[in-house]
């Protein structure tokens, strides 16, 4: 049986259509922005799920789409089947009617304002380029050459600000209909030059490029912009109370970004993969919009597009490579004691409550740990379970959990990662020193030291603190570290070896006490199984006549050491 190709990456609506791809049919977006009659709507939802096609299928919906010659184009066939046709008269009258300014502001994310900035324009001018039939209309002589100026980017800077304004009136008079404003991606340039230094610019460019063209623009019909964050009215959208917020906690539009439970149902009896549902469940699903469901549509389309080539396919963290990090990560490096105990609970599947605002000022965002909590929840890390309103105060207080599985392997990779490299740069000579002197007392009190640093969660096993130990106790100088090696009839959790044999090598075993006052007796069976297992003998063969053992036990943040020459 052959199934239809499943479209990773692809967020061109009529690519889409027209190449036959898989298609989660979310037209009826298009009602719901009708009906709701929303001036300037601004979508603000995680990466990857599915805010560019929607912004394509919203052009290719209402646009009033010309050739070169200005031919009208027919995009009717691309929505046959599809459930706005349904809809009724009212909605599907409005088809191609509108002449359609589109955006995607992603092109930004670059290291300079003057590269920023210049790209910037470049998306407008080729937006010029793409309507310039207009220019064979009854356009005077002066409109036509500030038009051809912007379009050839020979505009001054004030001109490039008032650019989106400009050329809806142009489209206005040419069409004698109110232009449709899209754009997408519109906080990547604002979050992009916050890291790279540039925010004060880019803020002023966006700010007048945004205000004249959704505030004060006699030409516009609507507009929708869609981005991460919401980004406060005081950075960029100064007095524009014709902007209508649609956040994650918002109820409304909550089903047309990511896969709803059925959609999802749907997608695996259309592959025959109804026995991997509760996998993809597992995974994948978690969040919720509004009071709304959804999964990240991004990681399950590549996970079912994998289980299609391997039926055994282990589920993968997708999503780990396209969501930006930046911030997450100050968050673990400003973390303190309180934060890295809810940080331990969310992994565990606890959840936590924090107060939340929606307006983020990234000038801000390190001034409260508060701050970088709400950027994780409404980019995507975090799954809402229920709200409240604190009566004195009017904050809104939502409680929080980790989504899915995929999620929680970011957490259990990348941010473990980013506390041990935090470690690693602190001074290790005595542990070092206590380790190679064989004191374990010594080495016991450095350890619970370093592992105060850095989190735990009861579900780690050995294997986060065979993790943790290898990446402390690596640059030791004149030493190798080797992890997991063979050694006589098992593995040894660690072997480091001087460089010389003329020096001590060391076996390190580990173990994990279910309660503190198990640890001893742990970390004596440690020592036992190294000498059951015989996992000195490989250090032996290679020439190294004295071996140290080490038998370490783990609960929490305690430690105990034994040693045996």
């Amino acid at each position: 049986m052959e199934y239809k190709p499943l479209p990773i990456g692809v967020d061109i609506f009529e690519k889409l259509v027209t190449r036959g791809y898989y298609f989660v049919d979310k037209t009826m977006l298009i009602k719901e922005l009708l009906d709701k009659k929303g001036d300037v709507n601004l979508f603000t939802r995680p990466r990857r799920f599915g805010k560019t096609l929607n912004m394509s299928m919203l052009q290719y919906f209402f646009e009033d789409a010309r050739e070169e010659d200005g031919t009208k184009k027919d995009n009717r066939y691309l929505f046959e089947g599809l459930r706005i046709l349904d809809a009724g008269e009212a909605y599907v009258s409005r088809m191609g009617q509108y002449p359609v300014i589109s955006l995607s502001l992603k092109s930004a994310k670059q290291p300079d304002f003057e590269l920023a900035y210049g790209l910037l324009l470049q998306e407008i001018a080729d937006e010029y380029k793409r309507h310039s039939f207009i220019l064979r209309g009854d356009m005077p002589k002066e409109d036509q050459k500030k038009y051809e100026d912007i379009m050839w980017r020979r505009a001054d800077r004030e001109s490039y600000s008032t650019s989106l304004k400009y050329l809806s009136e142009c489209l206005e008079r040419y069409y004698g209909k109110k232009a449709i404003i899209l754009i997408d991606e519109y906080d990547v340039p604002l979050e992009n030059a916050f890291f790279e230094g540039f925010y004060k610019e880019m803020v002023d460019f966006l700010r007048s490029l945004f205000e004249s063209s959704l505030k004060t623009n006699g030409s516009l019909e609507f507009a929708v912009l869609t981005g991460c964050l919401r980004i406060s009215k005081e950075s960029i959208f100064t007095g524009m109370n014709n902007l209508e917020m649609i956040s994650i906690l918002t109820k409304n539009y909550a089903e047309y970004f990511g896969f709803t439970e059925e959609e999802v149902r749907q997608i695996c009896r259309d592959y025959k993969l109804e026995h991997k549902y509760e996998l993809i469940r597992e995974w994948y699903n978690g969040y919720v919009f509004g009071d709304t469901n959804v999964y990240n549509p991004w990681s399950l389309v590549r996970f079912i597009k994998d289980l299609k080539a391997y039926e055994d396919e282990f589920p993968s963290a997708y999503w780990a490579n396209t969501s930006s990090n930046s911030i997450v990560r100050s968050l673990i490096e400003m973390a303190d004691e309180e934060t890295k105990k809810e940080i331990e609970s969310l992994i565990e599947g606890k959840a936590v409550e924090k107060p939340v605002h929606e307006d983020i000022t990234y000038d801000e965002i390190y001034q409260s740990m508060d701050n970088l909590w709400n950027f994780m929840f409404f980019t995507g890390y975090f799954r809402k379970e229920g709200e409240r309103m604190d009566e004195r105060t009017k904050q809104l207080f939502v409680t929080f959990s980790i989504p899915n599985e995929e999620v929680k392997y970011i957490f259990r990779t990348k941010i473990l990662s980013w506390f041990g490299e935090q470690v690693k740069q602190t001074d290790r000579t005595a542990l070092f020193a206590s380790l190679v002197n064989q004191e374990p007392a010594a080495l016991e009190e450095e350890i619970a030291e370093l592992l105060l640093e850095t989190i735990s969660f009861n579900d780690a096993y050995e294997s986060f603190y065979h993790g943790f130990l290898t990446g402390i106790l690596s640059g030791m100088k004149g030493y190798i570290v080797k992890s997991n090696r063979e050694g006589g009839t098992g593995r040894s959790d660690l072997f480091i070896k001087p460089v010389t044999r003329r020096k001590t090598a060391y076996v390190l075993e580990f173990k994990v006490a279910k309660r503190f006052d198990e640890l001893e007796k742990r970390a004596e069976e440690a020592l036992r199984q190294i000498e059951e297992r015989k996992y000195v003998r490989e250090l032996n063969d290679d020439g190294y006549a004295s071996v140290v053992r080490y038998g370490m036990a783990f609960f929490g943040k305690d430690c105990v050491v034994r040693m045996e020459k």
